[in-house]
């Protein structure tokens, strides 16, 4: 009867041991590495990316509404290049996020013809992604350490041209679009 009673107990023991060496392993394989990739992914989410989604047709055909989009925050706005494509808040649109094409550099003249074609500083300037429309010709002065934005898609984008203060400045720029991740037939680096 003793020795049912220590068979027993060893094999409980050593069941126990096993279920330990499972758990262990689940916590070890499993549990440690998703509690870490989604400390990550909220660490990203808050201080390097931002996720957006484009509610207008504004940006078509680079951007279609629906599109969500990664932005990098960590982006300088002293390293903006004509084309980036640019994420920022607009004092005149009650700090909504707007989503835009960078078009004027500080201290830069911008005409923008009758035909929609646009010049800066007297040399015209190529856009193979514009769609673009005709209206009235118009020209801006960009001040320092601030930005002229346009829409691609110009026939239906509420943007620069039409703001009663034309310019964002450089502290209200959010961060550079980098990549798209949904739909996932559109999925990849935004031109």
């Amino acid at each position: 009867m003793m020795k049912d009673f220590y068979g027993k107990l060893v094999s409980h023991w050593l069941t126990n041991l096993k279920n330990s060496e499972r758990g262990k392993y689940f916590i070890k394989e499993w549990v440690i590495p998703v509690v870490i990739a989604f400390a990550i992914v909220i660490f990203l989410n808050k201080f390097v990316f931002i996720l957006v989604t484009v509610p207008t047709g504004s940006m078509e055909e680079t951007i279609i509404p629906g599109d969500r989009l990664y932005v990098n925050e960590l982006f300088n706005a002293d390293s903006a290049e004509r084309g980036d494509i640019i994420v920022f808040k607009s004092d005149e649109l009650e700090d909504k996020r707007l989503v835009k094409r960078l078009i004027g550099l500080p201290g830069e003249t911008i005409e923008i013809k009758r035909d929609g074609s646009i010049y800066i500083d007297g040399e015209k300037l190529e856009e193979p992604y514009a769609v673009q429309c005709s209206g009235e010709e118009k020209t801006f002065k960009v001040p320092e350490n601030s930005y002229f934005f346009l829409g691609d898609n110009r026939p239906i984008s509420y943007d620069a041209r039409y703001w009663e203060y034309p310019y964002i400045s450089k502290d209200k720029i959010i961060g550079e679009v980098v990549f798209r991740f949904f739909p996932l037939n559109r999925i990849g680096k935004i031109k």
